[in-house]
């Protein structure tokens, strides 16, 4: 039986494979989070991986705080690259497979057709030059590595932008929603269900591939939806992000192509809108 160990346990799509987990009881797993792993404590990480000694490893940890990422490069660069690059090491040295979850954020934002995998990255934020220098690290230590690029990872688990408007949209009378930057939403049970299927795979084909739900949006579409789906009485409007200033800069398109995913490993890509629904409902059992 496998050993699997999924770091950043207690995130979105940390969350979503432990209640996956029970259905792929073909598989021992180990949920760790910063209690029981502390990635940061670079000296003893590969001496704890020796102890738990896993098969497998998801790494779904990342310092995810896109805004204090600017002003925390430190440790960003820890948690998004530093710690890769020794459980990429450690995986290749002991017979393990690694995949390693990464953003759109390594892209600029100036493209104008969905992004493939080979697209040229270039940052423009701490975040996004982090998680990219940890892809690289990746890459190097671990060539047999699968890393998966997602976007905008909402869950009925963690704070989320989904979970955010639900409430405000219940608050407030009116809203306003960034519409210039464009993109595709991620259900992290969707993320954690393509996992899933690639580990269950006959054939473990190494690269980087990219996950998001189907369908091009921005953040304003995507907030009219939850309106719509919620039924809340709430006015949205959209602005530029320009009037929404951040200290971090964010990418204006980041549609992820996922031809690459589907063909190799036969993973289906439900719509975002189909995914919404099934998350909202979750929320609507949980929430007042």
């Amino acid at each position: 039986m496998k050993k699997i160990l999924v770091t950043g346990a207690h995130g979105q799509l940390g969350s979503e494979l432990k209640v996956l987990s029970t259905k792929y009881t073909q598989f021992e797993w180990i949920f760790t989070d910063r209690e029981e792993l502390d990635l940061s404590n670079l000296d003893e990480l590969a001496s704890k991986l020796d102890i738990l000694n896993p098969q497998i490893i998801i790494n779904c940890a990342a310092h995810t705080a896109v805004d204090r990422a600017e002003s925390e490069f430190e440790l960003s660069d820890i948690l998004n690259h530093q710690c890769v690059a020794i459980m990429a090491k450690w995986s290749a040295q002991n017979n393990c497979q690694f995949v390693h979850v990464s953003t759109d954020y390594v892209f600029d934002g100036t493209a104008s057709v969905a992004l493939k995998e080979e697209a040229i990255t270039n940052p423009i934020n701490v975040y996004g030059q982090t998680k990219l220098a940890g892809e690289i690290a990746c890459i190097r230590e671990n060539p047999d590595a699968i890393i998966l690029r997602t976007s905008w990872v909402y869950s009925s688990f963690g704070a989320n932008f989904v979970k955010t408007m639900s409430r405000l949209m219940q608050e407030r009378d009116s809203l306003n929603v960034v519409n210039d930057q464009i993109g595709s939403p991620t259900y992290a049970a969707d993320l954690a269900k393509a996992i899933l299927v690639i580990l269950s795979h006959p054939k473990w084909t190494a690269g980087i591939y990219n996950f998001s739900n189907e369908g091009e949006i921005s953040w304003y579409e995507f907030a009219l939806a939850i309106k719509e789906i919620g039924e809340f009485d709430c006015s949205i409007s959209g602005i530029p992000s320009s009037a929404y200033p951040t200290p971090a800069k964010r990418p204006q398109y980041s549609l992820l192509d996922k031809s690459k995913i589907k063909n190799t490993f036969g993973v289906s890509v439900p719509h975002y809108k189909e995914s919404l629904v099934q998350c909202m409902e979750l929320l609507n059992k949980v929430l007042p």
